[in-house]
């Protein structure tokens, strides 16, 4: 049986108590203008986006692991504010900058910038948007070709009292993953519920992982068996995949095209094991490109209510490869 125990509090307990938690001080949070920080567009905020950590932030909005390839990068005779690419699958990025309300030459740049470089995804960081922009790109994302992306970004400095003023990117505009996820397979025939059940999968594995505050940059949800995450370094990359069929859940590392960088991590495999915290199985695959180093679980996939538990397991797991391998992939 259980036991309920009574506290008695007297009215200066909870007087005191409810001044306490009056006296509690908040700070005030406004907007800064960014012309107050970056007071040249190319030499000010341009350089700092082109951080390794300003395109961090960028690309925990966007879903994307966002490298820098180049600053002010020759298209014809204009250049592109950042061309950069999604570490995971190399595709092209452009980023086009506008420390304004944006304009129908910057609209013009960002298309012509994206054909010129054959980007896959294409983004323009403002300060402030034109309801007639947001509209164009929403029309873009809605009849272009399903390889190219556009983002329209917003770009706020923030700050409470008197504390460093902190950058936030909003999302306005944004492709409908869903929509050319159905739109894709419906030009391959109709979705399959495997393809179906993957997406469902990977979207809320994503969520998961924001609500654990993981420090992992993953990629868009896709209806596919796999999805992957940059670790930085091009010749590698972590992947965690599904497969329905023999009951397995895995991660491992993905090493697209190098025997020899499998053969440097197998010669410190005993150390890579204990950095893991158990056996992993390592496959040289010879004949192929790629090798793998994986570990896995059994599982089923349709079993949804089991979900949650093969998304901490990924997750864990993800994490100990991300810390693990670089330090002997660089």
């Amino acid at each position: 049986m259980l036991e309920r125990t009574l506290v008695f509090t007297s009215e200066k307990d909870h007087s005191t108590r409810e001044e306490g938690e009056k006296a509690m001080p908040l700070g005030k949070l406004k907007k800064v203008d960014v012309r107050e920080v970056w007071k040249h567009e190319a030499n000010g905020f341009t350089k700092w986006l082109s951080q390794e950590e300003s395109l961090r932030l960028l690309g925990n909005e966007t879903g994307y692991d966002i490298v820098l390839i180049k600053t002010e990068a020759a298209c014809g005779d204009f250049n592109v504010d950042i061309l950069a690419e999604d570490e995971g699958t190399e595709k092209k990025i452009i980023i086009e900058n506008q420390l304004e309300i944006t304009n129908h030459d910057h609209l013009g740049k960002l298309i012509t910038y994206a054909s010129g470089h054959a980007a896959s995804i294409a983004i323009w960081v403002v300060s402030n948007v034109r309801e007639e922009h947001r509209k164009a790109i929403d029309w873009l994302n809605e009849h272009t070709d399903d390889d190219v992306e556009f983002y329209l970004v917003r770009v706020e400095l923030l700050q409470i009292d008197e504390s460093p003023f902190a950058p936030h990117f909003e999302i306005i505009c944004k492709p409908n993953d869903w929509a050319r996820s159905v739109k894709e397979s419906a030009n391959q025939g109709a979705m399959s519920g495997i393809s179906a059940g993957q997406f469902e999968f990977w979207t809320q594995f994503k969520s998961f992982a924001i609500q654990k505050k993981t420090a992992l940059r993953l990629q868009k949800p896709s209806p596919r068996h796999w999805t992957s995450i940059g670790i930085g370094n091009s010749q590698a990359c972590i992947s965690l995949t599904i497969n329905s069929v023999k009951g397995l859940f895995a991660t491992e590392l993905y090493i697209h095209d190098n025997k020899e960088l499998y053969a440097k991590l197998l010669e410190h495999k005993a150390q890579v094991e204990s950095d893991l915290g158990g056996p992993a199985e390592w496959m040289e695959l010879p004949g192929k490109k790629a090798s793998r180093v994986k570990v896995s679980i059994p599982g089923d996939f349709n079993a949804k209510e089991k979900w949650d538990d093969y998304f901490g397991w990924l997750l864990a797991e993800a994490e100990k490869f991300y810390k693990t391998f670089p330090k002997y992939l660089n």
